[in-house]
């Protein structure tokens, strides 16, 4: 049972940062694409904004897909933990903790969900046990 809820996790939540990604890579989902979210980034201090933009974007996208499958897991979590981590002292940590305020309750929720897959593993249902 314990794998069958790795899988549930990671299947939702690395979806749900792929779909993120597609925001700031593509436009898709009501993102702003590159250029849009690159200048949002550059707003709050992140610069290039662009550049950081594709990067982030493709941690996320990309990230996110693997997280889901299983495939690297440990490496992809920990990515993702840090995407968090930059979000909460970027953006969110001023605001506090509640995510009603736009604070960082949330994004530490993932961190918590990305360090405890990334320490206890993908599970018997992920392309990492198959492959390796």
């Amino acid at each position: 049972m314990e794998d069958l809820g790795l899988l549930i996790v990671r299947l939702i939540v690395g979806l749900a940062f792929a779909a993120h990604g597609a925001q700031k890579l593509f436009g898709w989902f009501g993102g702003y694409g590159p250029k849009g979210t690159g200048g949002w980034f550059e707003s709050i201090g992140i610069k290039p904004g662009v550049f950081a933009a594709v990067a982030v974007g493709m941690v996320e996208f990309f990230g996110g897909i693997l997280f889901a499958a299983g495939l690297f897991t440990v490496v992809v979590a920990l990515l993702l933990a840090v995407t968090m981590v930059v979000a909460i002292v970027k953006v969110h940590g001023q605001n506090g903790f509640w995510s009603t305020a736009n604070g960082y309750e949330f994004n530490l929720v993932l961190v918590a969900v990305f360090v405890a897959v990334a320490l206890i593993g993908a599970g018997s249902i992920s392309l990492d046990a198959v492959l390796f």
